[in-house]
């Protein structure tokens, strides 16, 4: 006798059901995380091969530049505004450097959404501050008078400048005093760090906007430098020669363009007034240190670079690099960009 088979319960099916789903649902959980990490993946080497081609492109415009600087110290003479270095390269597509057959089309194709620009600034067409506190720590008369002028035909009040210099005088001491145990004994050492760039100056108690007046027209070198007359904007010019008025850097600026001085025997002649002098130490009409900026826009990102070199003759070594963009090149949004070798 054969006994009936019962079927299956209510409850059983739905525990089958449920485990089905169940099922489903962890498969496509794992499907989804398998397909992030693989989209993550893919978004971190696009970014790190963008970040390497960026790399190279900017490698390249900076020896393309030190390449300019050094062909231009084997020429000698003065350095102004009218030469090759000065003349900024405006934004264009990389794919216009490359051969004009475009036989490397992978190449042509990969460079067509890439925009390079760049600019060199002379460096020396500022006022440095290293200039102002000497070797002993004291402060130079001289050059506290360019900056008093600097100051004030910015607006600036003298108690900033009396910060700034009570404050580098600070450092230097600070940088100066031995490093042993008992180096952070005395509070008197306890000074700031010596700044290294301009934006750097706000370690000096420098406010926000007082730097921001400050910028175009100061710089931070490693050595004592002189300013160059042929490169210097309007306010510097101002700084660096004593009793000249606003009327007569407007007629020097006049005459530097029609024709840039060899030496400062020429700008004598230019000024017109028996009472300037002229320190080869303070001023003069060659420069040294150049800061180089290179912006390359990639696939909707934007890179930059900020460079200072050395040119000794026809030699041009990099001092320091740094990625981060620079304020000094970096207008308010709305704002045009500044021309950083214009006079005014």
């Amino acid at each position: 006798m054969r006994l009936p088979t019962s079927a299956p319960s209510g409850g059983q099916r739905g525990a089958a059901i449920l485990m089905a789903m169940l099922t489903v649902v962890l498969v496509a959980t794992l499907a989804s995380a398998a397909l992030w990490q693989q989209w993550r993946a893919v978004e971190v080497e696009a970014a790190e091969r963008t970040r390497a081609q960026s790399s190279w492109v900017l490698t390249g415009a900076l020896d393309w530049a030190r390449l300019i600087l050094s062909e231009d110290g084997r020429k000698g003479g003065s350095d102004h505004l009218a030469e090759p270095w000065a003349m900024p390269l405006e934004q264009a597509r990389l794919s216009t450097f490359l051969a004009a057959d475009r036989s490397d089309t992978l190449a042509a194709d990969a460079s067509s959404n890439a925009f390079l620009s760049g600019q060199i600034v002379d460096l020396q067409a500022r006022l440095n501050l290293k200039n102002l506190v000497q070797d002993d720590g004291k402060v130079d008369p001289i050059a506290l008078r360019m900056w008093e002028r600097l100051f004030t035909q910015l607006g600036l009040s003298r108690a900033g400048l009396d910060r700034l210099v009570a404050q580098l005088q600070r450092a230097h001491k600070a940088s100066a005093a031995p490093t042993g145990s008992n180096a952070g004994a005395d509070p008197a050492n306890d000074g700031p760090l010596s700044p290294q760039e301009p934006d750097q100056l706000a370690w000096l108690e420098l406010d926000a906007q007082t730097l921001a007046q400050l910028r175009p027209y100061v710089t931070v070198l490693p050595e004592r430098t002189p300013v160059n007359l042929n490169t210097a904007p309007g306010p510097v010019l101002i700084a660096c020669l004593e009793g000249v008025e606003q009327a007569d850097v407007q007629r020097l600026l006049t005459a530097r363009r029609l024709a840039p001085w060899e030496n400062l025997e020429d700008v004598k002649k230019a000024a017109k007034l028996p009472q300037l002098q002229l320190d080869p130490l303070r001023v003069d009409t060659r420069t040294r240190f150049f800061a180089l900026l290179g912006t390359l826009q990639i696939d909707g990102n934007t890179v930059q670079e900020y460079s200072v070199v050395q040119r000794d003759a026809t030699v041009v070594k990099t001092l320091w690099r740094k990625r981060p963009l620079n304020p000094a090149f970096s207008p308010a949004p709305g704002t045009p960009a500044p021309t950083m070798n214009a006079d005014f």
